[in-house]
């Protein structure tokens, strides 16, 4: 199971990253070079701010190694707009424009909703209508960050189930968690790193995170999360599962911790 769980950071250009992932003089044009074979898979967030040539991704998909993944966040002038119904263009605009230049290293598109943007479920079912299945002869993968108390009900998670779009399961003090499993994946953002701790977590903490992957993974679902609905058994899938914000810094040592974890 520890084969279908990847784990990963948000980019591969920070600045502290310099002197306590990367060796020392370590050029930036290697960075993702070096990042990827430590880890399994990287969130690229650039996109969310602004487009990237096609030959942008066709270049991080060659510096990459077989078998690792990248997820994509998607523009934000499609996720933060009054109405989302109105995102047909931006949403074009944005999986037309380079994505399947990584072919098989390319994961799930993350759409991420601003923390003010309310559950409104016409509005919301017709931005998920404009969700294209594949791109390019590539299947699309699609996972909703959504970040307002107003998407934990179960009209949401319906909603969300009827267009096979998984839900980003959180875990900060900031948004609101939903575990509910609403694709055939599962996503999910920790963001309780900690800046005294070198692996930027306790042992246990990542012996619980390992395991709740392994139980994802496996089609059965870990105990005691923050669900709006009771937990259901299912098929195999694939995880991703992220190490974002909280003390950055320890980020990429987070990861590692959580690969050797997996590989226990």
């Amino acid at each position: 199971m520890a084969n279908r769980i990847r784990v990963g950071i948000g980019g591969w250009n920070f600045e502290p990253w310099k002197s306590n992932f990367y060796p020392q003089g370590w050029p930036a044009s290697r960075e993702l070079e070096f990042a990827s074979r430590k880890l399994s898979a990287i969130e690229i967030n650039s996109t969310y701010y602004s487009s990237q040539k096609p030959s942008t991704f066709a270049k991080w998909a060659k510096d990459t190694p077989e078998g690792f993944m990248f997820s994509v966040k998607a523009s934000r002038f499609a996720t933060n707009r009054r109405v989302l119904a109105e995102a047909g263009e931006s949403v074009r605009m944005f999986v037309e424009g380079g994505i399947a230049e990584l072919g098989d290293k390319l994961g799930p598109i993350v759409w991420q909703f601003a923390p003010t943007k309310r559950f409104d479920p016409v509005d919301f079912e017709a931005f998920l209508a404009l969700l294209p299945a594949s791109v390019a002869g590539l299947p699309l993968q699609h996972a909703l960050d959504v970040r307002h108390e107003s998407f934990r009900n179960p009209e949401y998670l319906a909603l969300a189930r009827r267009y096979r779009a998984a839900t980003v399961f959180t875990d900060s003090d900031d948004y609101p968690p939903i575990a509910d499993l609403t694709g055939e994946f599962v996503y999910t953002r920790m963001m309780r790193t900690r800046s005294d701790l070198a692996e930027g977590c306790e042992p246990q903490v990542l012996a619980q995170l390992a395991a709740c992957g392994k139980a994802w993974a496996a089609g059965s679902e870990p105990t005691d999360l923050p669900r709006i609905e009771a937990a259901q058994s299912g098929s195999e899938r694939d995880v991703f599962m992220f190490f974002i914000s909280g003390a950055k810094e320890r980020a990429p040592h987070a990861a590692m911790g959580l690969i050797r974890e997996l590989s226990a």
